[in-house]
């Protein structure tokens, strides 16, 4: 399972970044897009790449510990606690397999 992490600006890396480590932790694979382009842009570019998930963060995702996610396929799923994504996710691989 593909994933992407979206930060908003600059400023919002360092979240992003300690999503990416506790999503490696668990087995999946992730990539930060720390691009200084606008998210619209991010977000075009990995429905391109046909990523499956994309997280967008910023600062109400710091402080409710959350993400935003976006499904290629869906669109916009809202925000998750970050340990409810990686249920969500297990789970998906799981029945998969």
């Amino acid at each position: 399972m593909n994933l992407s992490i979206l930060p908003i600006s600059d400023k919002f890396n360092d979240y992003a970044y300690g999503l990416e480590k506790q999503f490696k932790e668990n087995n999946l694979r992730v990539e930060v897009d720390d691009r200084t382009e606008k998210v619209g842009y991010k977000i075009r570019e990995a429905q391109l790449q046909k990523i499956p998930y994309m997280l967008v963060v910023g600062e109400k995702e710091i402080e409710d510990n959350t993400v935003s996610v976006r499904k290629r396929d869906e669109g916009d799923l809202g925000q998750l606690s970050v340990e409810e994504f990686i249920k969500r996710i297990g789970e998906e691989v799981e029945s998969k397999k």
